[in-house]
């Protein structure tokens, strides 16, 4: 079984119609692309890694673009006149161009890239603003303070009386 029905789950959600249109798109795993080969990795709390193997490629022949919540690594090898005058007798080492798209979670920021020994690495983070973060919300219960009864606090009353 490889598909999955999540149509009892769009019965009791509320705004999370764009979650599951990513799940509905997902697909197969044998159509998945398999080219660069790819890590991601968790380093904090609100932090993580994605380490792509793109050996041969400088950082002139690979770009990084982030556009509304998708994370697109693009590979293009600039051919060499070194390599156009030499016979490949075989060709083991994929310098193919490629594409890698990733779905970035909302607040998630790109901080930086570095390419060494032959691997991308791209920083990423997930800054919460204030307004989303959790806050804890004081509750005036029935004992917070005197009570008015018809103009007057019950403490009033009582020493009047």
């Amino acid at each position: 079984m490889r598909t999955f029905d999540l149509a009892p789950l769009y019965r009791n959600t509320v705004g999370f119609d764009r979650l599951f249109s990513l799940l509905d798109s997902v697909g197969g795993v044998d159509a998945a692309p398999t080219y660069p080969p790819y890590n991601i990795e968790r380093t904090g709390e609100n932090a993580y890694r994605i380490t792509v193997a793109v050996a041969g490629f400088t950082d002139a022949e690979l770009s990084i673009e982030v556009k509304e919540n998708t994370l697109t690594l693009k590979g293009e090898k600039k051919s060499s006149e070194a390599s156009e005058s030499a016979q490949v007798l075989y060709r083991g080492i994929a310098a193919r161009a490629f594409e890698r798209r990733f779905q970035l979670a909302d607040h998630m920021e790109v901080k930086g890239a570095v390419l060494e020994n032959g691997l991308l690495h791209v920083d990423l983070v997930r800054n919460i603003p204030e307004a989303k973060k959790p806050r804890i919300i004081p509750i005036a219960g029935a004992t917070s303070g005197p009570k008015t009864i018809e103009g007057s606090t019950v403490e009033g009353a009582a020493q009047a009386a």
